[in-house]
């Protein structure tokens, strides 16, 4: 797998990881003692499988996916599918369950909680939802949202979501996520009166401060590329993947022809066709087998996808930097000019050509009254720029301490989830083509007795 997608972040070496503070409280009841236990101890004082307090107090499910009829915003009807998400504690006392709780939630309610998360935790990798409309399917597979097989793999996929998001030793602990889980009216309200959306950074400042950015973090810019690389990679396995199911079904239903051949072909040969019957029925079954089989492939081929998505997540962290790097960049050139210009009105000289300067020439010397105000001004101003730059720098190192200590779990979830998976692909493959030839030797032996 590391041959497969290379891996330049692995040559980066992140500060030492801190506590990271504490995120909105929320988990009550069943997690909270558990909560309280892993601020404590941090996100980097166990590995990514200790980290899952959570998981272990509750269980968490998205069960199953309903088509609903109803209006949106713009009071017109609509077709939408909801998901019940349901929730229930692995404990028990006396009995009775801790917490126990179901509801419904649309897939927009998703999205709303993970922009939410966006913005609140720029520094960590988020999770990514699955698509919401099919992409790099093959051309028997329907690409129509609808569709209960897309459906059903979109349920998954949000049940897997929720799952990262609750083993993540930070966005568990987020009172929102809480919310989401347990309280169906008003959860919408809730999240909007947060103020999350004036909060998020323009895309347009965005671009502007990754072109104008003077120093960039070369850990940053190389996760950047790896970021793009993660996709590219991913994105041809992927299209690759398409065009072969479209081969492999084409060889399948050839199979299929045979059987029907066989099939027709026993009933004219006397001596023949009990051995015609038989090998025709081998191969009719093996044909009707590869529906099975690109059914099981699609579900490897989401959890790439979902990888194929967490590359746009590894951008967002670094466009986040960008955006502090430039502003830090940006207060340190405005105390510069300040310190300038407070220099050259104590010492009387203009070293840089400037419109004050050709005022002073043009309309004679300010008096020393004047000056003073304005030397005083700016000191003011150069100690507030100094503050904030103080103010900016350290901000800029605590995120990227604790950009580069979620990088490191990401890589480690990455590294298990990818070679599992390929691992699971290749294993399936292997037992196809024991099928296949299975298949044929008992054709084989069929057409020994005739």
């Amino acid at each position: 797998m590391e041959q497969a997608l290379p891996d330049p972040e692995r040559r980066l070496q992140p500060a030492p990881l801190e506590p990271l503070g504490h995120p909105d409280a929320g988990l009550e009841s069943a997690v909270g003692e558990e909560a309280e236990g892993a601020r404590d101890e941090g996100p980097g004082d166990g590995s990514m499988m200790e980290n899952n307090f959570w998981l272990k107090k509750i269980e968490i499910s998205v069960s199953e996916a309903e088509k609903r009829t109803g209006r949106n915003a713009m009071n017109m009807q609509e077709t939408y599918t909801a998901y019940l998400i349901e929730t229930r504690s692995v404990e028990h006392i006396d009995g009775q369950s801790v917490l126990t709780d179901s509801l419904w939630r649309r897939y927009s309610e998703f999205e709303l909680l993970r922009n939410y998360l966006l913005v609140y935790y720029p520094h960590i990798v988020v999770p990514p939802l699955p698509e919401k409309r099919a992409e790099f399917v093959w051309h028997k597979l329907s690409a129509d949202n609808m569709d209960p097989d897309f459906v059903e793999r979109r349920r998954i996929g949000l049940e897997n979501f929720l799952l990262r998001v609750a083993s993540h030793p930070i966005l568990c602990r987020d009172k929102i996520f809480y919310l989401f889980l347990t309280q169906e009216g008003n959860w919408k309200e809730t999240v909007n009166e947060t103020g999350f959306q004036l909060k998020a950074d323009s895309r347009l400042k965005a671009l502007n401060a990754t072109f104008r950015v003077k120093n960039p973090d070369k850990r940053f810019t190389e996760l950047k590329h790896y970021s793009d690389e993660l996709q590219s990679v991913i994105s041809h396995l992927l299209r690759v993947r398409a065009r072969v199911a479209d081969r492999l079904y084409g060889v399948y239903k050839v199979h299929g022809n045979y059987g029907r051949v066989f099939s027709e072909w026993s009933a004219i040969e006397k001596e023949m066709g009990d051995g015609l019957q038989s090998a025709g029925h081998h191969m009719d079954v093996y044909a009707s087998s590869i529906d099975d089989i690109l059914e099981d492939e699609e579900h490897y081929a989401d959890q790439l996808k979902e990888y194929l998505f967490y590359a746009e997540a590894l951008r967002a962290v670094c466009r986040k930097h960008e955006l502090m790097q430039y502003d830090l960049e940006m207060a340190a050139q405005d105390l510069a000019s300040k310190k300038q210009q407070c220099e050259e009105l104590a010492t009387g000289t203009v070293r840089t050509f400037s419109l004050k300067g050709m005022t002073t020439k043009l309309f004679g010397q300010e008096t020393p009254e004047q000056r003073e105000a304005r030397i005083k001004v700016l000191e003011e101003q150069i100690n507030e720029g100094e503050q904030q730059l103080k103010s900016k720098n350290q901000e800029g190192r605590e995120f990227v301490k604790n950009a580069w200590a979620d990088i490191e779990r990401f890589k480690e979830q990455k590294n298990h989830d990818l070679k599992e998976a390929l691992i699971s692909y290749a294993v399936m493959q292997i037992s196809m083509c024991k099928k296949g030839i299975q298949v044929w030797t008992n054709a084989k032996e069929c057409f020994s007795k005739m």
